[in-house]
């Protein structure tokens, strides 16, 4: 089977354009009474009325009620799973408020008898605040839904995968600048990179993730959108975990990830609402920030949000300085039937002196990790990146039952860098080699997909059927001029070097392409008032790919298709209670043989990767927990005499836990831990040894503590720990166990005219310093020193 870009690509716009001619269908069927249904809810402690449109937006309900006249008080939130009505009054307990339903689908805020005037319960008036929940995204709630790509936004039960999620308010409490600050809280994934570095690079579940130069991370779903080497925070609503392999939810990853993927879901305008922002940062970082959003016409159908961030200033690095910025423009409209939306989004950001990774010569011990501020970058050293992406989207409901979507777009990257390409450790007393590299980068990607999706019945059975084809392609070119001197400087001690002269590059030659394109299946059946619920999916992948010399010609080329499916299964035996378990393989670009081999250049076959999961859920009132175990069997190449084949394997065995739970009324646990029995399985030279970079435990315990003498202040600790690691595929070197302390505390005055929160965190309290992770091909990354964290954010 083949099929070229154009032709996918024309298909899908092809269905965006059928979607938005064809003429609305018969008048929607009632609205199902959904006053019974129980769903998951971890709604943070904040003031009533925000809670309150949190609660309506995850519950996809209209709520009713005038804002001024709620008590100005702060709710505790809502922490697992409820019932529409059991949920509201919860919310609404110590107050003089009731809940009344609408019977249309909507419910109103009234007062109770005792409290009200006349003695009749009537509804509070509502002139301004309707909360639109059926008809808006559901954005807002952390572990509520999981969004699952191919198979659409699910409820977290209801996901036969493990998910997490989180939204943006804790993604503003971590004072997180970029999405790695945020999904390494989940002792799932570790950061392999540093904030003073070139990129964001990560593992889940002990694999590689977003390593190379195709960013892995999924903007709304889609891949080759979000920014390539690092995701700024500022324009994103909801980050989305999903752990194991994706290739039927998301498609083939561009770079090979299997161990999980993240996903972004794009800030929407959902209220009418301004907020401005300064922030500051060890140790003389300055930025400002704005989120304007604002919705237009008769039913309000047309959204527009715009986002937008600066930071610049000098890091707690020596020699580094750095600015960056973002901006994003999020269009949508809804329509009773038709949905768009149009998202934009520009990030830049130059680094003098960036961090780079240190590597060690074998055959020696590693040396003590320096202090984290040391550098052994220069100040002349640069790296500069330019992003942008645009991404258009379509959904049509051409009934209730039954739903087309499109999307196109792409994204470009340009980067220019000049520093050490391969600092190398020499000996234990830390002397390093460094010799620079002036490199230029360009790096451009584009998907679109069409699909649709149909929900049915056949009998007893309940069938939600999800069809799509999808294209992705990248192309990388890259030039670099290397310097012809080699310098010596040291961990402990970093030396001044004098500034080279490396010329620019004098053309930047493509050097890979690959087209990616693919048909998913699956259908979910639910049976037993959904209680029993089965996925099978299957996806056929087709991969082109191609390596080139500098003259353009080709050298290698891959052209092969593959199939991926997925099983499932979720039993909930009562609504506090999820059990699931699946089997699920992914593909990976094979890898290109090194110029040591034979068969140097060689681009070998796609990778297969087969997970085997089961897990449980439970969550009942403030206790929300999950258990699973998991393994994962992924194909690596490998030497096999002179010859570089897929002859290797790695399996990963792991146990995953996590807890979130008020201890006390006003005190948070939060506590996730993995254990991962990691094993090189089939290779001639290392079967039996652990892979590089793959501690056997991983930890984070947080502890939020409110303050109840004075309302809006919380307290919080956190301690993230990783267990020791090898540094080489022999296991002959390797690195400490490290634990880091972080505190922090916010302040949210709320009931005046301007909502105002001040955050505060200090990251790695004790200033401890150690080697805390190592990347796929063996870089050291330092601890972060003590890191001082502020913001003040008002809204209007």
């Amino acid at each position: 089977m083949s099929m070229s870009y154009r032709a996918v690509f024309g298909a899908i716009v092809a269905t965006m354009l059928v979607a938005v001619g064809t003429p609305a269908c018969a008048a929607a069927e009632s609205v199902r009474d959904g006053a019974a249904e129980v769903r998951l809810y971890a709604i943070p402690p904040g003031p009533l009325d925000k809670v309150l449109i949190q609660f309506a937006s995850a519950s996809k309900i209209d709520l009713v009620f005038e804002a001024d006249a709620l008590p100005k008080r702060q709710s505790a939130g809502l922490a697992g799973r409820f019932g529409v009505l059991e949920g509201i009054r919860k919310l609404l307990e110590g107050t003089d408020l009731d809940v009344a339903d609408l019977r249309d689908g909507g419910y109103a805020i009234r007062r109770t008898s005792a409290a009200s005037t006349n003695g009749v319960d009537a509804p509070l008036t509502l002139p301004t605040v309707t909360v639109f929940g059926r008809r808006t995204p559901v954005r807002v709630v952390e572990g509520g839904e999981a969004g699952l790509g191919l198979l659409g936004n699910v409820d977290a039960f209801d996901a036969p995968v493990s998910t997490r999620s989180f939204d943006a308010r804790a993604i503003q409490d971590l004072l997180a600048y970029s999405v790695a600050d945020v999904v390494e809280t989940d002792a799932s994934v570790r950061s392999v990179s540093k904030p003073g570095g070139i990129l964001d690079a990560f593992t889940i579940r002990g694999f590689p993730y977003s390593n190379g130069n195709f960013g892995e991370i999924a903007f709304d779903g889609v891949y080759g959108i979000a920014s390539n080497y690092r995701v700024a925070t500022g324009y994103v609503e909801r980050i989305e975990l999903i752990k194991g392999p994706t290739t039927l939810l998301y498609g083939m990853s561009p770079g090979g990830a299997i161990g999980g993927a993240i996903n972004i879901v794009p800030k929407r305008a959902e209220e009418d609402r301004t907020e401005v922002g300064v922030d500051y940062g060890s140790v003389n970082q300055f930025g400002t920030s704005v989120d304007v959003s604002k919705r237009f016409g008769d039913d309000r159908e047309i959204g527009v949000r715009v986002n937008g961030g600066y930071r610049l200033g000098d890091t707690a690095l020596d020699n580094q300085h750095r600015s960056a910025g973002s901006g994003a423009l999020a269009l949508d409209y809804r329509g009773s039937r038709l949905k768009a939306s149009l998202d934009v989004i520009g990030q830049h950001e130059t680094i003098s002196a960036p961090f780079r990774l240190v590597h060690i010569v074998p055959g020696i011990a590693v040396p003590a990790a320096p202090d984290g501020h040391r550098n052994i970058s220069q100040p002349w050293e640069t790296s500069r990146i330019n992003d942008g992406s645009v991404l258009a989207r379509v959904t049509y409901d051409v009934d209730d039952r039954f739903q087309l979507y499109a999307y196109a777009g792409g994204g470009r990257t340009r980067v220019a860098r000049v520093f050490p390409i391969t600092p190398t450790i020499l000996n234990e007393t830390g002397d390093v080699s460094v010799f620079d590299t002036n490199y230029r980068f360009e790096v451009d990607r584009s998907s679109a997909e069409a699909g649709g999706r149909w929900n049915f019945d056949t009998g007893p059975l309940n069938h939600r059927l999800a069809l799509a084809l999808s294209g992705y392609r990248d192309q990388l070119n890259r030039g670099l001029v290397n310097s012809s001197i080699t310098s010596l400087t040291n961990l402990y001690a970093p030396v001044a070097l004098p500034q080279q002269f490396i010329p620019e590059p004098a053309s930047v030659p493509k050097v890979s392409s690959t087209f990616l394109t693919g048909i998913s299946l699956a259908d979910t059946i639910a049976m037993l008032d959904g209680a029993l619920q089965f996925t099978a999916g299957l996806r056929y992948q087709r991969i082109r790919s191609d390596n080139f010399n500098p003259d353009g010609g080709t050298i290698a080329q891959y052209d092969k298709g593959a199939v991926s499916p997925m099983f499932g299964i979720v039993f909930r035996p009562s609504q506090s209670v999820s059990l699931y378990a699946n089997r699920v393989e992914g593909l990976s670009k094979g890898e290109v043989a090194p110029t040591s081999a034979s068969n140097a250049g060689e681009v070998l076959a796609p990778y297969r990767t087969t997970q085997y999961e089961i897990g449980l859920r439970f969550a009942r009132q403030q206790l929300a927990a999950s258990l699973s175990a998991f393994q994962i069997s992924r194909v690596s190449g490998v030497m096999s005499g002179t010859r570089y084949g897929a002859d290797g394997e790695q399996r990963n065995r792991g146990l995953e836990f996590a807890v979130r739970e008020e201890l006390l009324p006003g005190v948070r646990l939060s506590a996730s831990a993995m254990w991962v029995d990691a094993a090189i399985t089939e290779s001639p030279a290392l079967s039996g040894k652990r892979p590089i970079g793959v501690p056997s435990w991983q930890a984070n315990v947080g502890v939020e503590l409110d303050a109840p003498p004075v309302p809006g202040l919380t307290f919080t600790t956190f301690l993230t720990y990783s267990g020791s690691q090898y540094v080489d595929a022999s296991n002959t070197q390797r690195i400490p166990s490290w634990t880091r302390w972080d505190l922090g505390l916010r302040y949210r005055l709320e009931g005046g005219r301007y909502p105002t929160t001040l955050r505060l965190a200090v990251r790695n309290v004790l200033n401890r310093r150690g080697w805390v992770a190592v990347d796929a091909y063996g870089g050291l990354a330092q601890a972060d020193p003590r890191t001082v964290l502020a913001s003040v954010t008002v809204g209007f």
